[in-house]
């Protein structure tokens, strides 16, 4: 895990803002140092843990105050975000932590995504209030978002036989433990793309390749094949969701391994789902284009 430390490009200029990031992530760092002392018990990281989280609703409310101050337009959009973060990922990520008696690799995993989470939030969403990077003028998914959660939990319960939790509606590219990544390009009438990237962690693939196939295991050279077992129905699924027709039948090609999804994850998903179940986390993204002519 690389080392959590403040950088001072994370400054957007703002005072009480820029103070909170900066002691958030002084936090984050003395409990990444405390997981890295084995004699260090439960205990500490739930005390540790408990301050980092009422520490951050402190921030939230403080940032959120400055952004009415100044009439900032987006307050609406970033405050969604906050609200998300509070009341799904960090409420999952809890979750996970009691599960484990909060062991040192939950700790580990969970400083993980708030170290990346907090980074890329600084500069892609609090850069954007001072006007230090433009606002990406996103499309508002927000209506359709009970439509795409009805429609994975239907495929969760039917394939994994789990729930599904919406944990992240902006979610950022964070490592959430997840190997296993597939996309998939549709097409929609009027000369519309579609491009869905879904991604899984383990051990929501080997439940969905015993669904299918009664295996409890796979061996590493049958991994490929046995994963687009799995994404295949997926894909079948949210296709009728878009109504859309697939350009060909998945293979191996349409894997991914993280640095193939790190890449391709820049290219702009404007829609970013994080879901958390009982096995792990479930990643939904998709983009759409028209093709010229």
């Amino acid at each position: 895990m690389e080392k959590i430390v403040w950088n001072d490009r994370y400054n957007i200029g703002v005072g009480v803002v820029d103070q909170a990031h900066a002691k958030l992530f002084r936090v984050l760092s003395k409990l990444q140092a405390a997981s890295e002392q084995p004699e260090t018990h439960a205990h500490t990281y739930r005390e540790g843990i408990k301050y980092l989280e009422a520490y951050t609703m402190t921030h939230f409310s403080e940032e959120e105050a400055y952004m009415r101050s100044i009439r900032y337009d987006g307050y609406i959009h970033h405050k969604r975000i906050h609200d998300t973060f509070r009341d799904k990922t960090l409420t999952s990520l809890k979750s996970s932590l009691e599960m484990s008696d909060f062991s040192t690799a939950m700790v580990r995993r969970f400083l993980g995504i708030m170290n990346n989470w907090l980074t890329e939030h600084i500069l892609r969403e609090d850069q954007v209030i001072v006007g230090r990077v433009p606002s990406r003028k996103e499309q508002d998914l927000s209506s359709q978002f009970p439509v795409i959660f009805s429609a994975v939990n239907r495929t969760m319960r039917n394939l994994f036989q789990v729930e599904a939790d919406l944990a992240d509606v902006d979610y950022k590219g964070q490592n959430a433990g997840v190997e296993t990544y597939c996309r998939q390009t549709y097409r929609i009438e009027g000369g519309i793309r579609l491009q869905l990237l879904l991604g899984m962690e383990d051990a929501l693939l080997l439940r969905g390749i015993n669904h299918l196939t009664g295996q409890q295991s796979i061996q590493e050279r049958e991994r490929g094949e046995a994963a687009l077992r799995v994404f295949t129905p997926l894909f079948e699924s949210m296709g009728k969701l878009f109504q859309a027709e697939a350009d060909g039948e998945l293979d191996l090609k349409n894997l991914m391994n993280q640095n193939a999804f790190r890449t391709d994850f820049m290219k702009g998903y404007f829609c970013r789902l994080l879901f958390g179940t009982k096995l792990g986390y479930f990643i939904f993204c998709y983009r759409s284009w028209r093709l010229n002519g």
